[in-house]
């Protein structure tokens, strides 16, 4: 068969609990994906300049990486854990619905951060959980939960596109003014003679138009993600958790027990909880203080850092890239019309959710660490691709997809590779995901930064130096699972020359106990 009939039968028992989680990770994709063809118009909302509402994105991934640190706090119990998905989902839409009437960039910020931390609870409980329940076949499971993030950032940009501005509004203009100057001097000066014909003419209308256009896909995204919130209370029902019990509610890892007979062998689900209590998957800041790390090699530690920073390089590309894309292309030397640019995060977040459907068979196929090699090194051949050809209209929207592609599985993958190395005790799941958080909210803010100093050509080189430098730390993470690999089976044969000779002492007692009875 395609699929392994014990990974079905696991999917049928932890069937409604793991299309849940996937729903809400629909949430998390639709939210995260927004920002980048809507930027322009949120800074005509806001009126504020491209640097300031770049900030926007660093509330939200600051807030985000914040929910993901102290997210597994959440997933001590089924009531909490649910409770947390559901709020979580219910926020997303309300913020959709009050971005509208964010007129000043401050308040956009916060609204972001509000939304930015219910998708960092999200990515923390969602990721944990389905590692608990499949542990060693959660790499499948893991394709489809962010697949749904790129189905979700899929539909995001195409609710979006139908409403975004033409030409933009008179600041918009004014705006583009001042985060042009890094151009050539001879374009700037028509870019400012273009401005002052622009501000004799009236354009209170347009603004007006093109702010109540936005409003309706702001709008239609919060009607759209409504029924994730419905979907998450109605597992909560059926699993009687939404009235007060005075006696508790069951652990999380209860409700899984049955899914992983088939893995666990002869464990018991006794000692299964002592260990998921005393390392497991926890937030990062009781990871920090968990008294079994000690006296773990240093390859235990640097698999964690290498994994994490790895994650904090190519998830970084690609919010840098959905965030920016779009500005990059309106801008010399594409100048590609507004309407046009939109297409492209479209197109990127649609390679994306593409390429992690793909991967569900391919997870399956093949070992997760020939995944990320391949996946690394096209990601950085297609980067390199589009800045030779940087002045290719085409190849921008060809690069794009196959960018999307390659991007698209490498966080499942390393994550159920780190997992896999540790044999899934340590807190891989969590530092992961914060790393891959604040890798997001690092590089967006500094690639903002430099396209608005050093052109828009610099967004590209940027793209290719942190490809490369993840490519690096990539090659370290393998050198230390070999090192890892060594001490593990290092100790396993200490151990087995332990236990030989208490074994013959054992044999040579009994005998001699068995002797003294046949004399007797």
């Amino acid at each position: 068969m395609f699929v392994d009939e014990r990974i079905v039968t696991l999917f049928k028992r932890n069937a409604h609990h793991t299309l849940t989680y996937w729903s809400v990770f629909f949430s998390f994709g639709l939210c995260i994906a927004f920002l980048g063809p809507t930027i322009l118009d949120l800074q005509c909302q806001t009126n504020s300049t491209l640097s300031q509402i770049t900030w926007v994105f660093f509330a939200q991934q600051f807030c985000l990486l914040i929910g993901s640190s102290i997210g597994g706090i959440f997933k001590r119990t089924l009531f909490s854990a649910l409770a947390a998905l559901f709020v979580s989902a219910l926020v997303i839409s309300i913020i959709f619905a009050i971005i509208p009437v964010c007129n000043n960039v401050l308040v956009l910020a916060i609204a972001m951060a509000v939304s930015g931390f219910a998708m960092g609870v999200i990515d923390t409980i969602a990721n944990i959980q389905l590692v608990t329940i499949y542990q060693k076949d959660s790499a499948v499971f893991l394709q489809a939960l962010h697949f749904f993030i790129g189905f979700g950032a899929l539909v995001s940009p195409l609710i979006a596109d139908p409403f975004l501005s033409e030409k933009g509004c008179g600041n918009h203009t004014e705006n583009g003014t001042e985060i042009m100057h890094h151009f050539r001097n001879a374009l700037r000066h028509n870019l400012i003679r273009d401005h002052n014909i622009t501000l004799s003419q009236p354009t209170h209308n347009i603004e007006e138009e093109e702010e109540s256009n936005v409003h309706y896909a702001f709008w239609i995204m919060a009607l759209i993600n409504l029924p994730v919130p419905i979907a998450v209370l109605f597992l909560m029902y059926r699993e009687q958790l939404i009235p007060c019990l005075p006696s508790g509610t069951p652990r999380l890892l209860d409700k899984d027990e049955l899914a992983m007979e088939n893995q666990q062998g002869t464990e018991g689900p006794d000692s299964e909880q002592k260990e998921h209590e005393s390392g497991g998957h926890g937030n990062i800041f009781s990871c920090c203080q968990n008294d079994n790390l000690r006296g773990m090699p240093v390859s235990f530690f640097m698999i964690h850092i290498l994994g994490g920073l790895v994650l904090f390089m190519t998830d970084g590309i690609v919010g840098a890239y959905a965030g920016f894309v779009y500005t990059y292309a309106v801008a010399p030397p594409m100048s590609l019309p507004h309407k046009t640019a939109g297409y492209l995060a479209s197109i990127f977040w649609a390679a994306i959710t593409a390429g992690r459907l793909l991967s569900i068979p391919l997870s399956y196929r093949f070992q997760p660490v020939r995944l990320l090699m391949f996946n690394l090194a096209g990601a950085i051949v297609t980067v390199l691709m589009l800045l030779i050809f940087y002045t290719s209209n085409t190849f921008l929207f060809a690069g794009t997809c196959l960018c999307g592609l390659f991007l698209s599985s490498i966080f499942p993958c390393m994550l159920a590779y780190t997992e896999d190395i540790l044999d899934y005790q340590g807190c891989a799941t969590s530092v992961l995901v914060t790393s891959a958080g604040m890798g997001e909210m690092v590089m967006q803010v500094l690639v903002g930064s430099i396209i608005q100093t050093e052109g828009s050509y610099s967004f590209l080189l940027c793209g290719m130096i942190i490809g490369c430098m993840g490519f690096i730390l990539f090659i370290g993470l393998l050198l230390f699972h070999r090192m890892h690999r060594n001490y593990l089976t290092g100790t396993s044969k200490r151990s087995e020359m332990v236990e030989e000779p208490v074994a013959e002492r054992n044999g040579s007692a009994k005998t001699e106990e068995r002797e003294d009875k046949s004399s007797s």
